[in-house]
């Protein structure tokens, strides 16, 4: 049986446990919290980030009464008859960009060099709740380069410390051999052991990451995605489900990623071979260009009948 929860005036029926980022992201996923560490492919993530608070201004229709602080959306289970504030409210707005600022104190300015600009969730979210300028005088916090293989490029200078690429090494691989070392402000991601992540699902770290901590190495500096030609593709493959994206530029794959829903989340999570070793057309059965968001930078020179916007 569906319960019925209220979200910036407009009601909506979920499945009992889901939470009121779920409610939301069913009413519109653009309008929706914003979310930098929960993952719905991903169990246990979120509640680190704090970006997707919420005013909840009723609990339930059993308990009319407010909860006293605003309350993370992705960790809040929704009840029949809550009534919840998101965009319209202002204390949650002014909430959401002192977040946003705190994420950006140890952020580098790495976006003109960053192979993630463009499709980057803090620039987006930097973009509509950020401040113009930096209030922060002391030094950022620095980490020293490590190699944790030869196929991902870890910066953990632009870590926010979601805690993504540890799940997903835990829920879809053999073995995880990286995860948060160090407390505090020390905390960093990290192996112990150097080029230790050689697991076949290594790469899947890259796509659920939501800054540019985690790249490509294959496709480090080769090209902008807004002048790259997302292509959806499979292929056959006994490790995965072979389904994909392809970057192209001509006939050239720059780069294979996993298929992301509405979202922006991967549900179908590809092997290295995929993704890193079949970079050939030949290899692959191309369907149709990949949906792409008209308000993302990559939709430039990017054109699509109306009907499949």
């Amino acid at each position: 049986m569906s319960i019925k929860i209220t979200i910036d005036h407009q009601v909506v029926e979920v499945e009992p446990g889901q939470t009121i980022l779920d409610a939301a992201r069913k009413i519109d996923p653009k309008s929706a919290p914003p979310a930098m560490c929960y993952y719905g492919s991903l169990k246990e993530s979120g509640g680190k980030c704090r970006t997707c608070l919420v005013k909840v201004t009723q609990t339930s229709e059993k308990n009319p009464r407010p909860m006293p602080r605003l309350a993370p959306a992705c960790r809040t289970t929704a009840e029949d008859g809550m009534v919840v504030e998101n965009n319209s409210s202002e204390e949650v707005l002014e909430a959401r960009k002192g977040v946003v600022e705190l994420l950006l104190i140890n952020h580098p300015l790495d976006c003109p060099i960053c192979d993630q600009a463009g499709e980057c969730k803090l620039q987006d979210l930097s973009y509509e709740h950020g401040l113009e300028k930096t209030r922060y005088e002391e030094d950022r916090r620095r980490f020293p380069q490590q190699d944790i293989g030869e196929l991902i490029k870890l910066h953990m200078n632009r870590c926010i410390l979601c805690y993504r690429c540890v799940y997903v090494a835990d829920q879809i691989t053999d073995h995880r051999v990286h995860g948060i070392l160090g407390r505090g402000d020390a905390s960093e991601i990290g192996t112990y052991i150097e080029k230790a992540i050689d697991n076949d699902f290594s790469g899947n770290m890259i796509d659920v990451c939501p800054v540019g901590a985690l790249t490509d190495k294959t496709f480090r500096f080769k090209s902008r995605v807004w002048f790259a030609r997302p292509m959806n593709a499979h292929r056959s493959c006994e490790k995965c489900c072979g389904k994909a994206v392809l970057w192209m530029k001509g006939d050239e794959i720059l780069r294979v990623t996993a298929r992301k829903d509405e979202n922006q989340e991967v549900r179908e999570f590809i092997c290295n071979g995929c993704r890193f070793e079949s970079k050939e057309i030949a290899l692959w059965q191309v369907e149709a260009p990949s949906k792409i968001d008209r308000q993302s930078v990559i939709s430039q020179n990017h054109y699509e009948k109306q009907g499949d916007e």
